[in-house]
């Protein structure tokens, strides 16, 4: 369920943010599409970068956008000496098209800066990630960022995590995987939790990930309780590699929708 974005910021649950950061919002006078909302929130995001930054480039539809916009930039002079590091092998495509140089975490493993969407995001700034796949990678090089800039559009804002009805992935090994589901399904039983193996669309065959191995997609009739809780009770199952919350790693949440667009700061 989404819910919208100033009373979503402004709720009891977000009194810890400081107010002095949020953005007034301007609104807009014609209904635009969520890509452009996407797009209106990575340029905002963009703004934060400075030249001479190594950057954590997201994956996905809004963060594609970001990358267009930094690549413009430094085109144009505006941004000199930027380093990227890719989330996953499209957004190392996109950004080689593009001209922008990368690098990885060998070479860098402190970051200036990351700038990604997210599936969902949750009072707290909690975020549920992966739905395009690229979880693991995008966890292992935004948790190496001193900032972490979750670029969205309202649709994605919800009470709590899983709130949309929708995915929360979990990366596992392919061995034995239907073992893991049953695992990971009894461990949210009375949240009423369903698995089911990610698949390609047009062979039935697994999705598999950047890494080689599943992801098995959980969805939740009710609120799976403690997130913290959840994640380590997750990651203490062998079989799987990596979960799609990541909890208390945003630093800025910058939210597009027909009121304008909302700047949050932890």
């Amino acid at each position: 369920m989404a819910i919208a974005y100033p009373h979503f910021f402004g709720s009891e649950k977000t009194k810890n943010l400081k107010p002095s950061l949020m953005v007034t919002p301007t609104p807009s006078p014609v209904i635009l599409s969520q890509d452009e909302l996407k797009k209106i929130a990575a340029y905002k995001a963009v703004e934060f970068v400075e030249s001479g930054m190594v950057l954590g480039l997201g994956t996905g539809s809004t963060a594609k956008h970001a990358i267009d916009r930094i690549a413009e930039l430094l085109r144009i002079g505006k941004l000199k000496n930027i380093v990227g590091i890719p989330t996953s092998s499209i957004t190392h495509e996109q950004a080689v098209s593009l001209g922008i140089p990368l690098s990885d975490l060998n070479a860098h493993p402190i970051l200036d800066l990351a700038i990604d969407g997210a599936d969902e995001v949750d009072p707290q700034m909690n975020l549920v990630k992966g739905r395009g796949g690229s979880l693991l990678r995008e966890k292992m090089v935004e948790a190496a960022s001193k900032k972490f800039i979750v670029i969205v559009d309202e649709s994605k804002l919800v009470s709590h995590l899983g709130g949309t009805g929708l995915a929360m992935p979990v990366e596992i090994v392919p061995f034995c995987w239907e073992f893991t589901l049953r695992r990971l399904e009894m461990l949210f039983i009375e949240a009423g939790c369903v698995g089911k193996l990610r698949v390609v669309r047009e062979s039935s065959e697994p999705y598999v990930t950047d890494n080689g191995n599943y992801i098995i997609d959980l969805y939740f009739k009710s609120d799976m309780g403690d997130l913290k809780e959840a994640s380590d009770a997750i990651l203490r199952l062998a079989g799987v590699v990596e979960h799609g919350m990541f909890l208390d790693m945003a630093t800025t949440v910058i939210v597009a929708g027909k009121l304008g667009v909302f700047v949050t700061n932890k």
